[in-house]
């Protein structure tokens, strides 16, 4: 299953607007929008630092590659800096809409992969931003796959990596369809310990490792118990979801409550790393 965050901006420009205040706990909820907000709590989309994710600035100079990029939220964002953008994904139809959602942003240039990403078509050095998010728990080799991240980012190139938090993948192991956790779906739970491995060992320097979205690690419970489509998550459990949290965030400590639950149960690790300059 894509990333939550690829989802929820796939149909709407609101990764490209500016932050705007959460609706009043009064008025009907859209959970998906509320799940933006969230994220941009976190850190996700800050239009007044041009930062993808907090410590992860995009400019006009930079080549930005995203591996697995989904629906595109993440790159649309990046085109709106300026940057070059290059896609990869594995699915055709994702590539393509990628390519037309960018086409209305002042991207320096648009490039498209259709591909495994075994090996990546894509020359060495060729990046001076990296993007994979919610990716490494799919792939057969992580080992390989963060190899071949490495090759095409220039000496200096900054990396945004994330995958599901294991306290979230460990608290939907009884809950969720048995396909969430098989193949193509996620195939392995990654521990904090064995993520900063993965990424030292691949030769990048971990500069941060943080965790964010209790709220959507709730809202995933209740999806698997609802029994509804995602893509029409219409149901009293998430609705009502929805009203609790929007309400946690209007209140006065908000902020506060939101960031000691996402320390406890998050559905996303994020990773902000760097390849070595050549020597």
């Amino acid at each position: 299953m894509l990333s939550l965050l690829k989802k929820l901006t796939a149909g709407t420009s609101a990764a490209a607007q500016p932050l705007m205040p959460a609706p009043s706990v009064s008025e009907k909820v859209d959970p998906y929008m509320l799940g933006l907000h969230d994220a941009m709590l976190s850190g996700w989309f800050n239009q007044q630092t041009n930062e993808l994710f907090t410590g992860f600035p995009v400019s006009p100079e930079d080549t930005l590659l995203d591996v697995g990029c989904g629906d595109g939220g993440n790159v649309h964002f990046c085109g709106m800096r300026g940057a070059k953008i290059i896609i990869a994904d594995i699915d055709a139809a994702k590539v393509e809409a990628t390519r037309q959602r960018l086409s209305d942003t002042p991207a320096r240039g648009v490039e498209c992969h259709v591909t495994d990403c075994n090996p990546l078509p894509i020359a060495d050095a060729t990046a001076t931003r990296v993007v994979s998010t919610e990716v490494i728990e799919h792939v057969d080799d992580p080992a390989q796959f963060l190899a071949e991240l490495v090759r095409v980012g220039k000496p200096g190139a900054l990396y945004l990596l994330s995958v599901p938090h294991p306290s979230s993948e460990d608290l939907q192991k009884d809950i969720a369809a048995p396909e969430y956790f098989q193949k193509p779906n996620h195939i392995r739970i990654i521990s904090e310990e064995q993520f900063k491995a993965m990424v030292s060992d691949a030769g990048l320097e971990v500069i941060s490792h943080s965790q964010y979205g209790f709220y959507w690690s709730m809202w995933m419970l209740l999806f698997w118990e609802a029994k509804v489509d995602f893509s029409n998550a219409d149901h009293p459990l998430l609705n009502h979801w929805a009203d609790t949290w929007q309400a946690v965030l209007s209140s006065p400590r908000g902020a506060q409550i939101k960031q000691a639950l996402d320390a406890v149960v998050a559905k996303s690790q994020v990773i902000i790393a760097r390849k070595p300059m050549a020597e």
